[in-house]
């Protein structure tokens, strides 16, 4: 998890003289969507013993998230600075993570015992083993544990063209798929970490070629026997508009590729989109009755996600409920 500092409204780095700050970042995005779902959960990480540290405790506990698993040491919190594009400007996020905690978390650091006694589930990211050496060698050993402990793994594939290239990220992230249940990616994330392309796609036009996409899927769930893939389908109209929807293949309901309901959405900030869609396929996977209603419920959290500022989806199942049911009218609530 990393400090976010935003400048306001739509301003840029450069004529902003102040930032708005949060906390967020791809695991405990997730986390935080489950803890509004109702579900125990806890994010296991690294923060420095400072003031800085303690605020990003803070900010999970806010959240109804647990730190029991949270390791105290290290020098510092990782930064990102986010300018917010509009229309045809694309956002912009610069980097400061260099010697950030979490790089420093050891294997000896982690109760794996104690971690995994009792859950039910394991997520993690590409972003971490991105993170180097240490990190990756600890998200070995919990993919290791869960297995052994009988929890269903996840993994957003989270491709971070800033942070190591696709030899990197291929070298790594491919044996780490073994220990993987059920895949999050999209398009980017398939090519740049495992090497496999969608034919023919091209976000930027605005339409997708959802046979490619499904192609994708089978390929995906036959090289890796994943129970369960899903892609999310993001149409970049511009900075302000997206169409967001996504496409499920699993061992269930969907022995088919099957596509969600797609929405068309004005954005407010869609940094966290794809952790709120994870963290909704995630709760809809072990509450709903069907896999096609769990892809429904994550697509539509992420939705309403997108319209809300900051990393963590500020969302209600109730909320996510009433827009899958076709309350999306946005009509005052009195």
């Amino acid at each position: 998890m990393m400090l976010r500092l935003s400048t306001p409204g739509f301003k840029r780095f450069v004529q902003t003289d102040s930032f708005d700050a949060t906390f967020g970042g791809g695991e405990a995005n997730v986390a935080a969507s489950l803890a509004n779902y109702g579900f125990d959960s806890c994010f296991v990480s690294k923060f420095p013993s400072n003031d800085i540290g303690q605020a990003a405790v803070n900010h999970l506990r806010r959240y109804g998230i647990s730190d029991r698993y949270i390791v105290r040491g290290g020098d510092r919190v990782g930064i990102y600075f986010l300018e917010t594009g509009a229309s045809q400007r694309s956002s912009k996020i610069i980097y400061d993570r260099e010697g950030a905690a979490v790089t420093t978390l050891t294997e000896a650091e982690l109760d794996m015992d104690a971690i995994f006694d009792g859950a039910s589930w394991f997520h993690w990211t590409g972003i971490t083993p991105a993170l180097g050496p240490t990190p990756r060698k600890t998200l070995v050993s919990m993919c290791k544990a869960a297995r052994e402990a009988g929890v269903t793994v996840s993994c957003d594939l989270n491709y971070r063209e800033k942070m190591w290239t696709t030899q990197e990220a291929q070298q790594a992230m491919r044996p780490l798929m073994e220990y993987v249940d059920v895949c999050i990616a999209n398009e980017e994330d398939a090519s740049k970490s495992l090497g496999l392309d969608v034919e023919e796609s091209d976000v930027e036009a605005g339409s997708l070629d959802e046979a490619a996409y499904a192609n994708l899927l089978r390929s995906l769930k036959s090289e890796y026997d994943f129970s369960a893939v899903a892609v999310t389908l993001r149409e970049s109209h511009s900075a302000s508009r997206n169409g967001w929807s996504a496409i499920m293949l699993d061992d269930k309901d969907c022995s088919e590729p099957f596509r969600s309901t797609r929405y068309d959405i004005q954005l407010v900030d869609r940094i966290g989109g794809g952790d709120a869609f994870a963290g909704g396929l995630i709760a809809g996977l072990l509450k709903k009755d069907s896999t096609r209603d769990a892809l429904e419920f994550a697509v539509v959290a992420s939705c309403l996600k997108q319209t809300i500022p900051g990393d963590f989806n500020l969302v209600s199942e109730q909320e996510v409920d009433r827009l899958v049911r076709g309350s999306g009218s946005g009509r005052v609530e009195r």
